[in-house]
């Protein structure tokens, strides 16, 4: 029917099982499904953090302005969330038995979207959380008595190590099961050391594991309502249930914020290369969407485990170029109150300028600074964090450098079969989404909800930014100045020592008569 949501009719009295609901993705998942639909129960696996329990941990979540449109439209949401002890490191994700029992025999649609989201995690933890953690849950949902649906949360990168990447599983050369009886018998240290030789043609351990965890779906699935859902790299919010809001320096949002504070000046990135990009909201979506798709599949007793690549690429390509362009041109209206410098980036693609722009540009710098902290008494902090900001650009620079050839059938398969209203409640199809207008609030939410700068100190953060640019231009003025005066002594010593005659006799010339006809020069 046209006027009635066939994916809210879906949820309707249904209980939902997240893991991974604490995280970024997580928290925009358990916000829509408790305002946009009448799902009976969400059950979030939460661990114990910096000594706060589960039931602390949910009320810090939901203190967040992010909830308030919820608290809004749906008061009376909160008794439909119940938080479970658990840890996806935990062999049966450290349920009680209770617990265990609870979620067996009420649950009908599964959420994994838990994993260690570090690029350059430690290889045993990382198989741990990610492969090991999606093994629990494979056997926890194959006793479950009324299961419906189960999304595993991967990632579009899984196979990275390949130039094009359809929906469908690929073959490894490894074995995830060898992988992990190698870790098991290996320390943290021994995983560090043998991680390039273990995960080869992968870039990282996230991108490695994720990919053995596909494996594993495939391997051990079978019979199970499963589909696997494959983000490409996923940003701020585009409109739901806030504009532009992020909690997390991840991926290119990390470059866009250390740029905002004065730090990052050079970044290795190819501009011409297609940013992959997805705003949250829009990815949270189509997990929604694709968890009704896969219930409705699940009578085909023949298909094959539906896979869905949730990328940009392929029909709203922006490209790493545009995407800085924009940043500038909107980030900065919204410079932020304690920057160290004004909002300048450059996108280097050669890796040899980058090196060097960088030692020039953040090393250097960084050192003269900490070197005056401490002749004055203070903490030198910029060059420890350089190291930080140093190691996360190499990481991320495999993605901003190359690209991919990306298929999304699936996805636009699903777009189209949704009626009207659910494509208005559910609006995954990032076609909807105009890049330009996206961008101009994006700094914006990254300030006010990252950073945690009102906008309250922006008439202050404004003055701030044109002092920065002043002195800038001043040093830049500067700069040129004294090269060109450097490059006229030069060529003045050079015509000096090849035509002497032109100087006056060989006897004059000297490097005080040089300076002398430069200063007649530039003062008559």
């Amino acid at each position: 029917m046209e006027g009635e949501s066939q994916i809210c009719k879906f949820y309707d009295g249904q209980n939902v099982f997240i893991t991974g609901g604490t995280g970024f993705m997580g928290k925009v998942l358990v916000e829509k499904l408790l305002r946009s639909t009448d799902v009976a129960t969400v059950f979030i696996l939460i661990r114990e953090k910096k000594g706060k329990n589960v039931h602390t941990r949910l009320d810090d979540i939901f203190d967040s302005v992010f909830f308030d449109r919820l608290k809004t439209e749906r008061p009376k949401f909160r008794h439909r969330v119940v938080a479970i002890p658990g840890d996806c490191t935990i062999t049966g994700l450290g349920l009680t038995i209770t617990d265990r029992q609870k979620l067996l025999s009420d649950v009908n649609i599964v959420f994994h979207a838990a994993a260690s989201v570090r690029f350059d995690e430690n290889l045993k933890y990382a198989y741990n959380i990610n492969v090991s953690g999606t093994a629990d849950v494979v056997e926890l949902c194959r006793q479950m008595k009324n299961l419906k649906s189960v999304v595993h949360v991967s990632t579009a990168y899984s196979n990275c190590h390949l130039d094009s990447i359809d929906e469908k599983f690929y073959e490894y050369s490894v074995e995830y099961t060898n992988v992990g009886a190698l870790l098991e018998k290996m320390s943290k240290i021994e995983a560090e050391k043998m991680t390039p030789r273990i995960i080869g043609n992968w870039p990282n351990t996230y991108t490695f594991t994720k990919a053995l965890a596909e494996s594993l779906i495939k391997n051990t699935a079978e019979g199970l309502p499963i589909g696997i859902f494959r983000p490409s790299i996923v940003i701020s919010t585009y409109k739901e249930p806030v504009e532009s809001w992020t909690d997390t320096l991840y991926g290119p949002s990390a470059a866009v914020a250390g740029a905002g504070a004065g730090l990052v000046r050079v970044f290795p990135c190819n501009e011409d290369v297609v940013a992959d990009l997805v705003p949250v909201d829009t990815c949270v979506a189509g997990m929604i969407a694709v968890a009704w798709d896969i219930a409705n599949k699940t009578n085909d007793k023949n298909a094959d485990t539906p896979i869905y690549n949730y990328v940009s690429s392929v029909e709203n390509a922006l490209t790493w170029g545009e995407y800085n362009t924009l940043n500038k041109l909107h980030g900065c209206n919204y410079p932020l109150q304690k920057a160290a410098w004004t909002i300048v980036i450059d996108s280097i693609s050669n890796i040899r300028l980058y090196l060097f722009l960088r030692i020039l540009l953040h090393v250097i710098p960084a050192f003269l600074t900490d070197t005056a902290c401490v002749i004055i008494g203070q903490k030198p902090r910029l060059v420890s964090m350089y190291t930080k900001i140093h190691k996360f650009s190499d990481v991320l620079a495999f993605f901003c450098l190359r690209e991919w050839k990306f298929t999304n059938d699936n996805i636009t398969t699903l777009w189209e079969k949704m009626g009207r209203i659910d494509q208005k409640l559910f609006p995954l199809s990032i076609k909807t989404v105009p890049w330009t207008n996206y961008y101009k609030t994006y700094f914006k939410g990254m300030r006010v909800y990252l950073l945690k700068d009102p906008l309250s100190t922006l008439k202050e953060a404004r003055a701030r930014k044109r002092n920065f640019d002043i002195l800038r231009g001043f040093l830049i003025c500067l700069g040129i100045f004294l090269l060109v005066t450097v490059i006229w002594i030069v060529i003045l010593n050079v015509i000096a020592f090849v035509s002497p005659s032109l100087m006056g006799t060989q006897k004059n010339f000297s490097g005080n008569n040089t300076e002398d006809v430069l200063t007649k020069f530039l003062y008559t």
